[in-house]
């Protein structure tokens, strides 16, 4: 099992697989639950990252016992979604976005695997936060299905589970950021700190709070991301037909100066 796929807001449906089976894996932070299904030849896993009903908040999802499952049964390719603010007048409502950069804004979550102790210490790079080969593929695969996407976009995350003020969205904006959301980090500085290839497929679903001209309501994400279910799907299943899980990739051996990630 060498590609998971891990399911934002909206994506909680694992049957664009087949074949699917109901699978957990204990870790040192919990236990995960996961399906695994078929495709194109290749076994992926499925996590919903909120869960199957959306009953997880983005504070208080486990990470750490996430990605840490997904390398011990042997993933070295994570395709992730998340749904979006826009504070980009060019994005909008129902555009996608590979992002490439993120800015970090949580205030109460575990960022590292590295905390001393046993495991000692480790300052990872980010200076390329997403997989380049995954982004590059994914980018393909939308030309070959049609589908129009950004392939730029820094992530703006924050602690949620409450949408941001104008006031915040205004210095975001100033700082550089395109989209705003409250998922993205730690999961991906922990794919790398694990040397997985990981990349984000972001979904517009609003402006933020100060752009939009009406208040913000989770409804309304929801909404916009059941308008885009079949794209999105088609765009993650296209790139795995293209995935070569087992190519080289800088991002297997971000570690490597402290002699690699060990379980």
């Amino acid at each position: 099992m060498k590609i998971a796929i891990i399911g934002g807001t909206g994506v909680y449906d694992p049957k664009i697989l087949n074949n699917i089976k109901d699978l957990e894996i204990a870790t040192p932070y919990g236990v995960v639950r996961f399906k695994s299904g078929e495709y194109a030849g290749q076994e992926v896993a499925f996590i919903p990252r909120h869960g199957s009903n959306h009953s997880i908040p983005p504070h208080l999802i486990n990470y750490r016992a996430n990605i840490w499952a997904m390398k011990k049964v042997g993933v070295q390719n994570i395709i992730a979604t998340t749904a979006v603010g826009s504070l980009n007048l060019d994005m909008k409502p129902g555009d996608f976005v590979l992002i490439d950069q993120f800015l970090d804004f949580i205030k109460n979550r575990t960022t590292s695997f590295y905390e001393g102790g046993e495991r000692g210490v480790a300052h990872l790079d980010v200076t390329t936060p997403y997989c380049p080969s995954i982004r590059n593929v994914l980018m393909d695969a939308a030309k070959q299905i049609g589908i129009s996407i950004h392939t730029q976009g820094t992530y703006v995350c924050t602690e949620g589970p409450r949408f941001e003020t104008p006031a915040e969205i205004k210095m975001f904006a100033k700082l550089g950021g395109d989209l705003v959301g409250m998922t993205n980090v730690p999961e991906v500085i922990l794919a790398r700190e694990a040397e997985m290839c990981y990349a984000t497929i972001s979904m517009v679903t609003n402006f933020a709070a100060g752009i939009s001209p009406q208040p913000l309501t989770h409804h309304e994400v929801l909404e916009t991301m059941q308008a885009n279910t079949e794209n999105i799907k088609k765009l993650i299943l296209t790139a795995i037909e293209r995935l070569q899980p087992d190519k080289d990739c800088a991002c297997k051996h971000a570690l490597s100066e402290y002699g690699g990630f060990k379980l």
